[in-house]
């Protein structure tokens, strides 16, 4: 599940990014005074801006669902996963050394 979603939140990121870049900005219809008059007729005569105004205001919210979800999923995953839901257990302190068959000498310490 995690990883559809994520495949989707990509996808999803990638058409919003090419939409952002592909409508026009404020100053645009200052150069469609100035001769070419047909520069909105693609999309009818009201343009492209409502055509791409709906489009990036849905896949903006589609981008938000899935972050939310995408966090959702995160955070019960490591609420399994957590370390104050693992019981710990007292370390045993050991009497001699670890092996047996090798003796343990003292260290001497340098003098400084």
């Amino acid at each position: 599940m995690y990883q559809v979603l994520v495949s989707i939140h990509l996808f999803v990121c990638v058409m919003l990014i090419g939409l952002v870049l592909l409508q026009q900005g404020k100053g645009a219809e200052a150069g469609a005074a100035f001769g070419s008059g047909a520069s909105q007729t693609v999309f009818g005569s009201q343009g492209s801006a409502t055509f791409m105004t709906k489009s990036t205001a849905m896949l903006a919210t589609l981008f938000f669902l899935i972050c939310l979800a995408l966090t959702y999923l995160t955070v019960q995953e490591n609420k399994k996963a957590s370390t104050l839901d693992l019981s710990i257990q007292p370390q045993q302190k050991s009497v001699g050394p670890i092996n047996p068959d090798v003796p343990s000498f003292p260290m001497k310490q340098n003098p400084k």
